[in-house]
């Protein structure tokens, strides 16, 4: 999977958008808000943060050991950092989707059902 692949997973989901709020070089995405993506793209090679749970942060370390590391410039405990070319790519979907349920999980009720009515 590349960088762009990657985009194109994480944009179609439901109430998902995309920023550049910290730099003109890392592109973030956010569900009603809050990030659970972050692109740095001019990284080589091509590389994602993305929340995880903390259990499983350390089995996929211990599994991908160089490939998957704790995060970087984020929370070593919830963030990792995933070299997406070395990784299969329904891991790496697989991974989005952890991270985008574990943001949708921590919104208030009121921004859950924001998302739940959103077309």
């Amino acid at each position: 999977m590349n960088v762009e692949e990657l985009r194109e997973y994480c944009i179609v989901k439901k109430g998902v958008t995309e920023e550049f709020p910290f730099d003109a070089e890392t592109l973030v995405f956010k569900v009603m808000g809050k990030m659970f993506a972050l692109v740095p793209l001019e990284r080589v090679p091509s590389q994602c943060n993305l929340k995880c749970d903390p259990e499983r942060s350390e089995e996929l370390r211990d599994t991908y050991d160089g490939i998957i590391t704790p995060g970087y410039h984020m929370s070593k405990v919830h963030w990792n950092t995933l070299y997406v070319e070395q990784l299969p790519p329904q891991l790496i979907r697989e991974l989005v989707d952890h991270s985008y349920e574990l943001v949708v999980a921590s919104l208030t009720k009121k921004l859950q059902q924001e998302l739940k009515d959103l077309q």
